[in-house]
């Protein structure tokens, strides 16, 4: 029986901040996404700040990858 470790990165949780320098996307951006819930699935700490999982934040890139139609 083999047993699988999730590796860091796919633990890492990025705060927004963190998370919208990387994707270059304003704060506001973001909320309105979220408000209709498009943006990447966030945790909601006791002390009301957002985080982000670093597996989270790459399915959500990924899912916005258009298809060439040419």
């Amino acid at each position: 029986m083999s047993t699988t470790f999730p590796t860091d990165r796919q633990t890492q949780t990025l705060t927004l901040a963190e998370a919208l320098a990387e994707i270059r996307m304003s704060r506001a951006a973001f909320y309105r996404l979220r408000a209709r819930g498009q943006a990447p699935r966030c945790l909601k700490l006791p002390n009301g700040q957002l985080r982000i999982r670093r597996a989270d934040l790459d399915a959500w890139f990924t899912s916005c990858e258009v298809q060439d139609l040419c």
